[in-house]
């Protein structure tokens, strides 16, 4: 089965499963941005807190931008990383702030994709992760994130291979996939593995991906043997 077959039957697979998430207006991009930054290397919940303790601290962005880097750092520490991920944010900000006039992100939407994407990408820090969340969830466009989750359920089930990394799995499966699945499937794809194959104790006997998976596959090649 090749990649594009192979998401595809995941995808059907995981929406039977799990549902259809349908989309829906969520932060504004440069908050998107700002949360995006401060999940790296840490869970959910200490992201939010993070957030949740910028936004309480500070009256706006430029307001954060324009602090203390100290001041800053204290905020955020919830989130963890604190002393990479504050000077990171106020270095978007401002180069936000510089190359637009404003702090704004909304101008994108009007942009071709990969010019959108590649003008994120151009902020030092942000990825091809943070530019496809940024797309996809603030102005409902045809990414597919790559996060630690997807990362770690595609070379399991064998979409990418084990040495591919989560920057280059991202145009290796928007090239295999259907861009209108892409919302959906990303979701589902973080919740089960969350709830499933989970990074320590993948839970393999109730997966219903097994049919389509390379390492339960060879689970049982070596249970059997």
């Amino acid at each position: 089965m090749d990649r594009a077959a192979k998401l595809h039957h995941i995808e059907e697979t995981l929406r039977l499963a799990y549902g259809e998430p349908q989309w829906q207006p969520g932060l504004d991009p440069v908050d998107e941005l700002v949360n995006t930054i401060l999940s790296q290397a840490t869970s959910d919940t200490n992201r939010d807190k993070g957030f949740a303790a910028l936004k309480r601290n500070f009256a706006g962005w430029l307001e954060v931008m324009k602090a203390d880097p100290e001041q800053v750092i204290a905020v955020i520490r919830p989130a963890g990383l604190a002393r990479q991920k504050g000077p990171r944010i106020q270095a978007a900000l401002r180069t936000i702030l510089n190359r637009r006039g404003t702090i704004s992100l909304d101008f994108l939407a009007d942009l071709p994709l990969a010019e959108a994407r590649s003008w994120l990408t151009s902020i030092e820090g942000i990825g091809p992760k943070t530019a496809a969340i940024i797309m996809l969830f603030a102005f409902n466009r045809p990414t597919f994130p790559v996060d630690t989750h997807v990362h770690r359920i595609s070379q399991r089930v064998g979409l990418i291979e084990t040495k591919v990394t989560a920057d280059k799995a991202h145009d290796l499966l928007e090239n295999a996939g259907d861009p209108k699945t892409f919302y959906p499937l990303h979701l589902n794809l973080i919740r089960h593995g969350r709830e499933v194959c989970q990074a320590r104790q993948p839970r393999c006997a109730v997966c219903v991906l097994q049919a389509v998976c390379d390492e339960y596959q060879k689970r049982m090649d070596s249970h059997n043997g």
